[in-house]
């Protein structure tokens, strides 16, 4: 859902080869030459979040796929998180070269990596959603039984990556490769005649589903939770949620940003605010920058429960001791033993 203004000399927004959609037929003149980020800084740094998300989700993968016997709820969550992160990752490579080269993969490519990273940010979400309410039952309600009924989560993340799939249908409509007379050929949105209406629909009512409702449950869940950690003194537990929190942090910080400056381009677009170069001019700016931090965010959680998920560390320290890689004597110099192992492998949930 990525929205972007391309600006000229052109009101019309003739920038594009028969495209008329960038720019509302009333808009002011713009020149483009507003500040950018450095195309090769940009392409850098999606190759390093490329090779860093690579490696480290097929580790998060690997872990929690060997620790089958004390696998949680919550560690089959964030198994598909990092499968979604994964996923996305790989389309990085083409992201990063089309920031120097311009789109040069056609319409096909431009609709399956747009869809690639649309499910990667929905099911990212609904998923940490489904690991408040895990989390909420199991502490606020004390339903362990229930939460951990594996069969049930199956079915739950399947029809998460089906609604995912669902909410980011709008961009095998709206997505299309053309060329412009200034930035060579884009990967941009195309939607045609009536404009502002179907800005509203394929904006607004999947965000509204996919992400504020999602962030609405979590708030929810987390805070009766916290409230019932600290009322029980409840500290073990309480130092247990540490990963898990901080997972939902960083996808917010990541995420919030973009999504917020997606809010403001269409309102912008569809008149509901006063629309001006300097504004347009400053969501082109803040779309920049914020989107690098989206795609980020997919590297971002192997660092996490590297450094906060005890569990984590201990369960793949055991992975290579069981390969030779490590000595069970340093295990034991760390006091690394089998009962490590008895919770979750990843995020050490309760």
């Amino acid at each position: 859902m990525d929205g972007r203004y391309f600006l000229d000399d052109d009101p019309w927004g003739s920038e594009f080869d028969n495209y008329t959609d960038s720019v509302s037929t009333d808009a002011v003149p713009c020149h483009q030459d507003y500040w950018k980020l450095d195309k090769y800084f940009v392409m850098v740094v999606y190759s390093l979040v490329f090779f860093l998300s690579l490696l480290g989700n097929f580790l998060v993968m690997l872990v929690i796929l060997h620790n089958r016997l004390s696998r949680s709820v919550t560690d089959i969550y964030l198994l598909n998180l990092a499968m979604a992160d994964l996923l996305f990752a790989l389309s990085l490579p083409i992201w990063a070269a089309s920031k120097v080269k311009g789109w040069i993969y056609g319409t096909p490519l431009c609709k399956f990596v747009s869809l690639l990273k649309e499910v990667n940010f929905y099911s990212g979400i609904l998923l940490l959603a489904c690991i408040s309410v895990d989390r909420y039952l199991a502490i606020v309600h004390a339903t362990r039984a229930l939460t951990q009924k594996r069969h049930w989560v199956k079915f739950i993340c399947m029809g998460i990556w089906g609604l995912s799939l669902v909410l980011s249908m709008p961009i095998l409509y709206s997505r299309e490769a053309f060329k412009s007379e200034n930035n060579g050929f884009v990967c941009y949105e195309n939607l045609g005649n009536n404009t502002e209406k179907w800005r509203l629909v394929l904006r607004i009512l999947p965000q509204s589903f996919g992400f504020v409702l999602p962030l609405l449950v979590m708030l929810f869940c987390y805070g009766f939770t916290l409230r019932t950690l600290f009322e029980a003194h409840m500290g073990q537990k309480h130092r247990a949620m540490r990963v898990i929190f901080a997972v939902v942090l960083v996808f917010l910080l990541c995420w919030l940003p973009y999504n917020l400056v997606l809010v403001t381009d269409t309102l912008l677009r569809t008149k509901m605010i006063e629309d001006t170069c300097s504004r347009r001019e400053e969501i082109d700016r803040a779309l920049d920058v914020t989107e690098v931090l989206g795609f980020l965010h997919s590297c971002l959680n192997p660092i996490i429960y590297a450094f906060i998920g005890q569990k984590f560390r201990h369960s793949f320290l055991k992975i290579l001791a069981a390969r030779g890689v490590v000595s069970q004597d340093f295990l034991a110099r760390h006091h690394i033993s089998s009962s490590s192992f008895a919770s979750s492998s990843v995020s050490a949930a309760v």
